[in-house]
């Protein structure tokens, strides 16, 4: 055991064994944070959107690595024990050839083997995990969908009632007027809303190729 530990912690695979290290302090803190209610993995990942484009090349090049975007613990912990194993075998080959490495030499090459292996991993990691899906939409996103007249008729008057689904098949009861050009539209019409001002939308009457093949609300 000794002669092991003094393996580990010669200073030629020294940042290797603190790179090893640093994975268990930090699955520690993530264990301990779950037990309290908490996730470090979830603080993490509020700060910092490595999925998008940034003025920053840090982030930009940790986006490259980190292909799919898995979560950013999960990358850090990737890449220390990348980095740590990469190491430690880059100086045993070194070491059974001629001899150990320096540990700033064995440290560059295992950064270089660990860029593309955490990226090979991280990419297959982000294929099998769940990923958050959300189905918020705005108002703006109602424009263009075609709805019924639940509380009407509408006018230029005063605002009545449509129910429209987003894109992804969520129900709205939106407020809504008819087109100044139009005639009014009565409850059960399908209309289309064409423009919105704050949260009143202006609807006409759908076309019958716009209209749904499914039955109306009322029907």
């Amino acid at each position: 055991m000794s002669a092991l530990l003094e393996h580990v912690m010669s200073p030629e695979v020294r940042p290797f064994a603190i790179a090893a290290a640093m994975i268990v302090i930090v699955g520690s803190i993530e264990v301990l944070s779950m037990l309290v209610g908490a996730s470090l993995s979830e603080m993490l990942g509020t700060h910092v959107d490595f999925g998008h484009p940034s003025d920053n090349g840090v982030v930009n090049a940790i986006s490259w690595i980190n292909v799919g975007g898995v979560p950013l613990l999960i990358f850090l912990l990737l890449l220390l024990g990348a980095f740590s194993i990469t190491g430690f075998l880059i100086q045993d080959i070194a070491r059974m050839v001629a001899g150990p490495l320096p540990a700033s030499v064995a440290s560059i090459g295992a950064v270089v083997v660990s860029v593309p292996l955490v990226r090979a991993a991280s990419g297959a990691i982000a294929r099998v995990i769940p990923k958050d899906e959300s189905y918020a939409v705005g108002l703006g996103d109602l424009v263009g969908r075609v709805g019924e007249v639940v509380v009407g008729p509408l006018d230029q008057g005063p605002p009545g009632r449509v129910s429209v689904t987003d894109i992804h098949g969520n129900r709205h009861f939106v407020w809504a007027v008819a087109a100044p050009s139009s005639s009014p539209l009565q409850q059960g019409t399908m209309v289309l809303l064409v423009d919105r001002a704050d949260t009143r939308f202006v609807a006409v009457k759908a076309e019958d190729e716009l209209k749904p093949p499914k039955p109306s609300l009322s029907s």
